[in-house]
């Protein structure tokens, strides 16, 4: 499954951030790469333990939280603290799939990778190129989202970022571990919550509705790992 989450930050809160990183100091994106996506790799990143990093990271688990839209997709056990990267003319990343396990060296914070974030600090008219490739089971996806959104789909996916022309792409990504490890299965809780939802909104608490919203939680029982 893949996801728009739009207004995960607000214009004013994306134009602080961007301040920050506007004036920060990036490093080789190589440092995060596996063996195959360094071959790859082509871009700048935050180094993890900056304070840039680290105060812009809380700023988007913060936002994250609050967001019924990403809880709902997602179902989040643990979140891997969010990562910076620029992409400059010519900068790219080949074709790579997302390495299966991370472990932060801020934290230590070890987790399974379900599901990958990219949350956008440039608009798409502040550079060419850059685009966010996603190749799954339903075709290729081109992914190119206004500053303050954010796309979320599973890391098993195979993907790239094409090179950028003109402009620089700022960008955070991150992964997170669900509590619903299945890509399949996380689909199917999240089209029931969505028309649970959207039945309470039209009829209100309804006998259908609340006997739907226990089917809905005898199977995130089932399925979910704790």
């Amino acid at each position: 499954m893949l996801i728009q989450l739009p207004d995960v930050l607000s214009p004013e809160v994306v134009a602080q951030c961007r301040q920050v990183l506007d004036s920060a100091a990036w490093i080789d994106g190589a440092v995060t790469a596996g063996f195959q996506s360094g071959q790859v790799k082509r871009n700048e990143q935050l180094a993890e333990d900056s304070p840039a990093a680290r105060q812009l990271g809380d700023i988007i688990l913060g936002a994250l939280r609050q967001n019924l839209l990403f809880n709902s997709a997602a179902l989040p056990a643990e979140i891997f603290p969010p990562l910076f990267n620029r992409y400059s003319v010519n900068q790219t990343f080949g074709n790579h799939v997302d390495n299966a396990i991370r472990e932060s060296r801020v934290t230590g914070q070890r987790i399974r990778t379900d599901l990958s974030a990219t949350l956008f600090f440039s608009g798409p008219e502040e550079y060419e190129g850059g685009e966010l490739v996603i190749d799954d089971t339903y075709g290729v996806h081109r992914v190119k989202l206004p500053a303050g959104h954010m796309i979320l789909y599973p890391s098993t996916s195979l993907h790239r970022v094409t090179p950028v022309t003109s402009g620089a792409r700022v960008a955070s990504f991150f992964w997170l571990q669900s509590l619903v490890r299945d890509d399949g299965q996380r689909t199917l809780l999240f089209d029931l919550d969505m028309n649970i939802i959207r039945l309470r909104q039209a009829q209100g608490d309804t006998p259908e509705v609340v006997s739907l919203t226990g089917i809905y939680h005898n199977l995130l029982r089932r399925w979910a790992e704790t």
